[in-house]
């Protein structure tokens, strides 16, 4: 396989890294502005570079080593265009989108693929944070496609949308097809029953038949708000329907004495299974062996906030065959 270069900012907990890598790209540098997101970093690559930087805050003419990459990567942060967010206006130097391309225009890479929410690509909403992003990178010989690639189309187990844009020379665009489908994923219950019944939950059978569906949308939140949990009250349904409790993240599966009691009305929860960190990370398709640092609900959110391991391979392949040929 051709090994190309690559940048990767706002790295998080490393699943667009980790995807990339799969897919030929190995990183000369990456940083994020958390702290625990680069202690996770450090703890699973020790001989990647990993810097703790804010976007906005970085000089590519400083650390000269990246100017030139073959791809310069990035998860931005979802504030300015997620619901969650409120789609809030910020101002353009602080916008991690304005920011991001103007390192690319400094950088140079062959190849830019930034990830965000699909509200990016499609709403009328950013109709002119797409036109900033086109007209910029074409004053600078870049061409932009966009689309919105759902997780569960690259074998993940969970309804996840990105929004995704893939800049390059008119050439090398040219060459460049989004990744298709590779089929079905396995549902919530086939990926984690045997982990569910990791601690004598003779459950764990049954469970595994009602969670007979891939997973809604994990959530990762904002540090604006509460702890660790599977999302908004209409997410939680939905894991209910699946015998999932959404309400928190648990420090460990059901043992030998846990009983399951579906809910009985808008008051009573029941008594469901909660998911582990863990348990999300394999439903997010991270390995078993990428271990996530710091506390619980920092933990929970560099999962949630991941582009999926998988959804970012294909995408890496798809630039890599492009910038191969």
């Amino acid at each position: 396989m051709t090994r190309f270069t690559s940048l990767d900012i706002c790295a998080g907990a490393g699943g667009q890294a980790l995807g990339l890598e799969r897919a030929g790209f190995d990183p000369v540098m990456l940083f994020d502005e958390d702290p625990d997101a680069c202690a996770t970093l450090c703890a699973n690559r020790p001989a990647w570079d990993v810097r703790q930087l804010d976007l906005v805050d970085f000089v590519g003419d400083e650390h000269k080593k990246v100017l030139g990459v073959d791809l310069l990567a990035g998860g931005l942060p979802r504030l300015p265009y997620s619901i969650a967010g409120k789609r809030e206006q910020v101002a353009a130097r602080s916008d991690p989108l304005h920011a991001a391309v103007w390192l690319a225009t400094e950088v140079r890479p062959r190849a830019i693929m930034l990830e965000n929410v699909p509200a990016l690509v499609k709403d009328d909403l950013f109709a002119g944070a797409r036109s900033f992003v086109e007209q910029e990178l074409k004053n600078n010989d870049y061409e932009c496609a966009w689309a919105v690639l759902d997780a569960q189309d690259h074998g993940v187990p969970q309804r996840r949308q990105h929004g995704v844009m893939v800049a390059m020379c008119k050439g090398d665009l040219a060459r460049f097809e989004w990744p298709g489908s590779t089929g079905a994923p396995g549902t919530v219950g086939d990926v984690l029953w045997a982990s569910m019944a990791s601690r004598g939950w003779t459950g764990a059978a049954a469970w595994r038949l009602l969670a007979n569906e891939v997973a809604p949308t994990i959530v990762g939140g904002s540090k604006n708000r509460g702890g660790a949990d599977l999302g908004p009250t209409g997410t939680k349904r939905k894991w209910a329907q699946l015998g999932v409790d959404g309400g928190s993240i648990a420090d460990d599966v059901p043992d030998a004495d846990f009983v399951m009691r579906p809910s009985t009305g808008p008051e009573d929860r029941g008594s469901l299974p909660k998911l582990t960190i863990p348990q999300v990370a394999a439903l997010q398709g991270f390995p078993a062996d990428w271990l996530v640092v710091g506390r619980k609900t920092s933990r929970y959110r560099q999962i949630g906030h991941a582009l999926p391991p998988p959804l970012a391979t294909a995408i890496g392949c798809a630039i890599a065959k492009a910038l191969s040929r």
